[in-house]
């Protein structure tokens, strides 16, 4: 009796192993193809906001590259997409339309969606901003969030080039660990 248990506890350990390993590659291939400004729109994802509107490690990041990106390509709109959280005082969307206009970016270029609390809502409520029939967006994102986000995306028929930030090394582990976790829920769940 008791080899049969350390059998299966051997295969599950290994079939658990192959499958942390498979998504971690699965996350490495979410940085392409890498946006050239082809596309109209970028939606920027949102991510924690910390008390008094200061944007967490990983937005800030975010930001910056939307930034740097909106700047290269002045004839692209971006989408600052985010609601907010139960611990958040504000917004993530308000957060991020300020730090766009504090760094020259014209609010003429800026949609705001602020009613999403999920990666799949980003994208859902962002594509209700857009004019009818685009198909071709830009999604800014942390390196490690972008595999799922393409593939929400795609789900909602976009046609998707990213711009990734770097993911803050002080959360990087429980980041990716996390991301593994949501990313075999979207796969297996659609969303």
């Amino acid at each position: 009796m008791k080899k049969w248990v350390l059998r299966v506890g051997i295969v599950l350990l290994a079939v658990g192993g192959v499958v942390y390993i498979w998504l971690g590659e699965e996350m490495k291939q979410g940085v392409q193809p890498v946006a050239n400004g082809t596309a109209e729109y970028v939606i920027v994802l949102g991510a924690k906001v910390k008390p008094g509107g200061v944007p967490s490690l990983s937005l800030k990041n975010r930001l910056e590259e939307a930034v740097k990106y909106l700047n290269k390509y002045p004839h692209v709109k971006v989408i600052v997409s985010g609601g907010q959280g139960a611990d958040e005082d504000r917004t993530e969307a308000s957060v991020m339309l300020k730090y766009l206009q504090d760094n020259g970016i014209d609010t003429n270029r800026i949609l705001v969606e602020d009613q999403s609390t999920s990666t799949y809502e980003n994208l859902l409520f962002s594509k209700e901003l857009l004019p009818t029939g685009t198909k071709r967006i830009t999604i800014v994102s942390n390196d490690f969030h972008l595999k799922r986000a393409k593939y929400l995306a795609e789900s909602l028929d976009f046609e998707v080039d990213v711009v990734a930030a770097k993911t803050p090394k002080s959360v990087e582990a429980k980041l990716k660990l996390r991301e593994r976790a949501a990313l075999l829920k979207t796969y297996v769940i659609g969303y």
